[in-house]
């Protein structure tokens, strides 16, 4: 298995997994954004400024023992930087409003000539009984680099409102 293939091995089953989910989050959407109505299944949610600026959450469901955070971290990390060209900017860890462990990855890239940059943050609970397994949480936002930092305290806010399940 070549390294392309095997990157894609976690991303094909996070994207069969999406499709069902439910909300098992919360985030409030900052003024400047409108959230979007009937999107493609793997998004759970999207909101989208007028200059293009998105942030969207994707939840999936995982079986038992189909990794633990730091694999989920470097997976898409991975995943950025050696399919979609991605350069890594910076990352931390961080926590949800509700206190859930999680890590921010901060991207750049170009397109066009044009400088985007693109900030993951990965989040990964464990269901109770009698269920089991867990819910990975993938939180994107980015856009153009200039518009992006024009609504980055508006980001900012959206990331404190954020809660998971």
């Amino acid at each position: 298995m070549n390294l392309r293939t095997s990157l894609l091995v976690p991303f094909a089953l996070l994207l069969a997994s999406a499709a069902g989910c439910s909300r098992p989050f919360d985030i409030k959407t900052a003024p400047g954004l409108v959230e979007l109505q009937d999107q493609e299944p793997s998004y759970a949610y999207r909101a989208i400024s007028p200059e293009g600026v998105a942030v969207a959450v994707k939840v999936v469901d995982l079986e038992e023992n189909q990794g633990d955070l730091a694999f989920w971290e470097r997976a898409t990390s991975l995943r950025m930087n050696q399919l979609n060209g991605y350069a890594m900017l910076g990352e931390s860890d961080l926590k949800s409003r509700n206190g859930v462990p999680g890590h921010e990855m901060r991207f750049g890239h170009d397109e066009s000539g044009k400088p985007y940059v693109y900030t993951l943050r990965v989040f990964l609970t464990h269901k109770g009984w009698p269920s089991k397994g867990s819910r990975l949480f993938l939180v994107e936002s980015g856009g153009p680099r200039d518009e992006v930092a024009r609504y980055q305290r508006a980001l900012d806010w959206m990331e404190t409102t954020l809660e998971v399940d």
